[in-house]
């Protein structure tokens, strides 16, 4: 068989088996990822693994470079692939990517023995410095005057209102700027007018 046959069965197994299986991943028809143990496991580590065009009879490329893994010193993420290098010169010219993956679950407790987690990423409070003002905001909220549409406008324009006997025709005129009164305030000074 030639490498691209036994890459297409392997694939099809590979699909098989880890159908379902949230830890594996897909990235391509020759790159896949598997994540040894729980989501949340702080040794929990993600490998990826990606065929040559001659794999099985090459080795394939074995990776920890993924973000999931930043917590692993390095020394740790050598070894690990380095034991997994091992696995590989016994397996070579076989389909081995669902072999190193079960190598690896069988055996996390020995890869992450010396596991110190490293903290890689800087807290956002030691970036951001946060001061508060000296003085505490108000609670009041503004109070929002209301608006009237035009046609609002020209429904009052148009109402005709009788005050202390005189018969008149209410107009609202606008002010340059509109949050200076409110159409009650208008009303109130028209009223005020007239009396």
């Amino acid at each position: 068989m030639s490498a691209n046959e036994d890459q297409e069965m392997e694939l099809e197994a590979l699909r098989s088996i880890y159908e379902g299986d949230e830890s594996f991943r897909e990235l391509s028809p020759v790159s896949f990822q598997y994540r040894i143990g729980e989501n949340g496991d702080p040794k929990a580590f993600l490998i990826e693994i990606s065929w040559t065009e001659t794999y099985p009879q090459t080795p394939p490329i074995i990776s920890m470079n993924a973000f999931f893994n930043n917590t692993i010193s390095s020394a740790v993420k050598q070894s690990i692939l380095a034991k997994l290098q091992e696995a590989v010169e016994v397996n070579l010219g076989t389909a081995m990517t669902y072999t190193l993956f079960e190598y690896a679950k069988d055996n996390k407790e020995q890869f992450m023995e010396n596991h110190q987690p490293v903290n890689s990423t800087i807290p956002i409070s030691s970036i951001i410095s946060v001061e508060t003002p000296n003085t505490a905001p108000s609670s009041k909220k503004k109070e929002k005057k209301e608006h009237l549409s035009k046609a609002q406008k020209r429904k009052l324009a148009d109402k005709t209102d009788t005050v202390s006997g005189h018969r008149c025709i209410l107009r609202i005129f606008t002010s340059a700027s509109p949050q200076e009164a409110t159409v009650g305030e208008k009303v109130s000074e028209w009223q005020s007018h007239y009396k």
